[in-house]
């Protein structure tokens, strides 16, 4: 019988979008073929500490609550570089816990975990990880320096204005270069979390002072008035797209809550209803939008279609989550590859990156 290679299934994090991750690891868990790998579970819990976890009991529900918890019984650990997937235990004298991973699964969604912290001490460690390296998980992260280098490289995007915490920032000049209404987000967060779309100078200030809650640094957009549509990427060296799907948003606009909590908030059209043309297109922008960015593994391409057939891309999420409702893993099923398949095709991804740069030399 081959040996089960053990994939550590790394989740939670200190960001805000802690408990989407959570959702997201408890899919990854249920659906990672049983036959081929052996689950390690390591969470995060919000003030940064990593737990081995046991698979029966590693998330907790709240009454009232619709987002689980995380179980913060399990032994602490650490990883060390060099460590080759050995994880110590914090509590024990630093001797070795009693895990070890072949490959890890980061499923961190926004800062400390999608922005290349993680996978720069994942690669200190000397462990095979999913997804963007360190460059690929930064540039994707912050959307001011992404738009920067989309827009070099001649893939549209929307106008947006960038403001760090302490610069002035003058309501009627930027009113006058965008318009009504407008979007304002931190820069680097996911999830819609801290997002708010403004019509007036009373939101204005408000969107602005919950915008720097999150980030020193914050962007905003002009709104773009399209089709909200989505497309998967996956692959390293020659990453290939999924059908479009697109979102149809019943709230304001795609939200938090409209994603992750109000039933009702949106419905997603998997594939999106499109012209052939329109869906190469998209196709080719998703996987030009990739490499552009410096991504590998996976990443999920959001763009706007006008009415007058114009596509602008939003943003790229190279950690996109992998709830049961997720586009991601739902596009990937309509384009035929299984939930199951898409995971083992992420973990091969992995180890196939990690063998090619284990081949360059580190030295003279």
């Amino acid at each position: 019988m081959a040996k089960k290679t053990r994939v550590g299934i790394l989740f939670g994090g200190k960001s805000a979008e802690h408990e989407v991750s959570l959702r997201s690891a408890k899919n990854v868990a249920d659906a990672i073929p049983k036959d081929k790998y052996e689950v390690v579970l390591i969470g995060i819990d919000k003030s940064g500490r990593w737990l081995l976890n046991d698979a029966s009991n590693f998330l907790l529900s709240s009454a009232g609550n619709p987002m689980p918890r995380l179980n913060e019984n399990g032994q602490k650990v650490a990883l060390i570089p060099e460590s080759a997937g050995e994880l110590t235990a914090v509590s024990a004298g630093g001797r070795p816990a009693a895990a070890r991973v072949d490959v890890v699964f980061p499923i961190l969604h926004g800062p400390m975990g999608e922005d290349g912290t993680v996978q720069g001490l994942l690669k200190l460690a000397g462990i095979p990880f999913v997804g963007a390296g360190v460059l690929g998980s930064a540039v994707g992260m912050d959307k001011d320096v992404m738009k920067r280098l989309l827009r070099d490289a001649g893939i549209p995007i929307g106008k947006f204005l960038t403001f760090n915490m302490g610069d002035r920032i003058d309501f009627p000049k930027i009113k006058k270069e965008l318009g009504f209404p407008m979007f304002i987000k931190p820069a680097n967060m996911g999830s819609s979390v801290g997002v708010s779309k403004v019509r007036n100078r009373k939101e204005f200030e408000a969107a602005i002072a919950e915008a720097f809650l999150y980030d020193n640094k914050i962007i905003i957009e002009k709104e773009i008035v399209g089709r909200e549509l989505e497309c998967a990427v996956l692959g390293n060296d020659k990453p290939m797209a999924s059908i479009p799907g697109e979102v149809i948003v019943k709230s304001d606009f795609y939200s938090y809550d409209a994603k992750y909590i109000d039933e009702n908030g949106a419905v997603i059209q998997i594939p999106a209803k499109l012209p052939g043309a329109i869906v190469k297109k998209v196709q080719e922008m998703a996987v030009e939008t990739f490499k552009v960015l410096n991504c590998e593994g996976l990443g999920r391409v959001d763009m706007f279609l006008t009415k007058g057939g114009k596509i602008f891309v939003n943003e790229i999420n190279t950690i996109p989550g992998f709830t049961s409702i997720s586009m991601y893993p739902k596009l990937w099923e309509a384009s035929g590859v299984s939930y199951p398949n898409l995971i083992s095709r992420l973990v091969e991804l992995a180890l196939e990156r990690f063998e090619k740069e284990s081949k360059l030399k580190t030295s003279k």
